[in-house]
């Protein structure tokens, strides 16, 4: 199974931006804990990074037949981008939103996300851990809708 993590905007800044709000940790780290686990856990992950809006709609809609799962940090596209959520309702897989600060305690404007009502759950404030946290629940989601397709071939094989 296959997992594809899109990042948005100013994320291949961590470690060197507004360190007080993101942490030191690079973005490059950040994926390579996250391949780790994949790794340990059976899942392929692929990953993207993008300052343009259309290009991560264009990555969402080739996620369609091509990943299992999205764990998505839309960035500053979170509070603005219609594009975006529509991406992600039109192809319909199991998506995480996630943000390294926690969004509800910060300015107004980023309290509010576009993206929210079309995905599985949304992590945020947990620092770069969040994409751990993603991870696990991202597995989860997968691994029981693949118990149960497997449910659902058993049911239909003749005894």
């Amino acid at each position: 199974m296959k997992i594809t993590v899109i990042q948005g905007p100013n994320l291949n800044m961590l470690g060197t931006r507004e360190k007080n709000i993101y942490g030191g940790m690079k973005l490059e780290q950040i994926h390579q804990q996250m391949r780790d686990v994949a790794s340990q856990n059976g899942f392929e992950i692929d990953f993207f990074q993008s300052n343009l809006e259309g290009e991560i709609v264009d990555k969402i809609q080739e996620c369609l037949g091509d990943s299992d799962g999205i764990i998505i940090n839309p960035a500053a596209y979170t509070h603005t981008s219609i594009a975006i959520r529509d991406a992600l309702s039109a192809i319909n897989l199991p998506t995480i939103e996630v943000h390294i600060s926690n969004i509800y305690r910060r300015e107004e404007f980023r309290q509010k996300s576009m993206i929210a009502s079309v995905v599985a759950g949304q992590i945020s404030g947990f620092g770069p851990f969040t994409y751990h946290l993603a991870m696990v629940g991202m597995m989860q989601i997968l691994n029981e809708i693949k118990s149960l397709r497997d449910q659902q071939a058993q049911q239909k094989i003749p005894h």
